[in-house]
């Protein structure tokens, strides 16, 4: 698995209409609020197009992609806390994933209602946002009540684990996010465990409608992205949908006649690459495969994430770039270059790095 994002936001803002357009997946859609009621759940292949030179450098048959994985949730309302809506209980499905993406609605069409009323995606926002700090202080809560009389006997774990759970509470309570509470690498283990959706990096997704439908509206969700230090994309939903439909050949006429550059996914991908600090690298012993990993990730443990075999029985790995691989044509020349290293387990992978791992079984 390369990466996992969860879609959230109001009802019949075009989560379900983006989520089937970014994966395929063809979840139901319908103008009224809660038509998601079950979590779709979607795994994409990363669209790559160096893994495909790779292939054909390396005479490579059926490269493997890496993949990120869509969660589409039930739209949240005001109030979810408290049982609005259908409540907040769906949101323990993404408690888990890498990145958020908070789908705001800024077209204008009568016909599909907005559970609020006008079009107003930076009060969407707060809305949401509320919820899902709402949330987190409910899952707190419940963590403290559980250690709060282990903290007060002296014990030493339980104490630091009640006093950042109370100072991220506080923080909560402020009405901010825990992408902004600080903490030190001896407390990062204990903010992990909770799950806590709030920690998440969040991107947020502009939803516009045909032409100038919107545009406005994206321009105000791009500087509340920025004053949160969250990450901002813009898309139409409904053209993404039907791009989805398109073979990649007519995909790629079709975004030329547009005058669009890249596809929503596109852009998600590599939006959420920025955002998460991830690369891509490459291993092709047998198959030629793809994965992503957070950036100075060192090799052993990037092993790791292949097989934990790979990372316990660790000896070196060979490693070239892709770079050079498309300079010299072929890895006998990238070779015959001094340019395939052998590196220990301390080496941080770089993008576009090509590995052999050679371990211990």
């Amino acid at each position: 698995m390369g990466f996992s994002c969860g879609i959230i936001g109001l009802p019949n803002v075009g989560k379900s209409t983006i989520f089937n357009a970014l994966s395929g997946a063809h979840a139901a859609m319908a103008n009224y609020p809660f038509c998601t009621i079950e979590p779709n759940k979607a795994v994409v292949p990363v669209p790559d197009e160096r893994l495909i030179q790779i292939a054909e450098l390396l005479k490579k048959h059926n490269p493997i992609q890496t993949r990120i994985e869509f969660i589409d949730v039930a739209g949240l309302v005001k109030g979810a806390a408290q049982g609005e809506g259908l409540g907040n209980k769906f949101l323990g499905n993404i408690r888990n994933v890498d990145a958020v993406a908070h789908v705001l609605r800024c077209f204008h069409h009568d016909d599909v209602v907005h559970v609020v009323g006008e079009i107003d995606p930076v009060r969407d926002a707060e809305i949401v946002n509320t919820e899902l700090m709402l949330a987190d202080l409910e899952v707190l809560s419940r963590a403290r009540e559980k250690i709060i009389k282990l903290a007060h006997s002296g014990d030493k774990a339980a104490r630091l684990k009640c006093d950042v759970i109370e100072r991220m509470m506080a923080h909560l309570n402020e009405g901010k996010m825990l992408t902004s509470f600080h903490i030190s690498e001896e407390e990062e283990s204990i903010v992990r465990e909770f799950g806590l959706i709030t920690t998440r990096p969040m991107m947020y997704c502009a939803n516009i409608g045909e032409g100038d439908d919107g545009t406005e509206e994206a321009a105000a969700v791009a500087e509340l992205a920025k004053k949160e230090k969250a990450a901002c994309i813009i898309l139409s939903g409904k053209l993404e949908e039907e791009i989805s439909e398109l073979s990649a050949d007519e995909k790629k006429d079709f975004l030329v006649s547009m005058g669009i550059e890249e596809s929503g996914l596109d852009k998600m991908i590599k939006t959420a690459y920025s955002l998460l600090d991830l690369i891509t690298y490459y291993t092709a012993a047998t198959e030629l495969q793809a994965w992503t990993l957070k950036r100075g990730t060192v090799a052993q443990k990037a092993a790791g994430k292949i097989h934990t075999d790979f990372e316990k029985g660790f000896i070196r790995a060979e490693v070239f770039n892709f770079t050079d691989l498309l300079s010299l044509g072929s890895e006998h020349a990238v070779r015959e270059k001094g340019l395939l290293r052998v590196e220990g387990r301390e080496y941080v992978i770089r993008d576009g790095d090509i590995v052999h791992y050679l371990f211990n079984v």
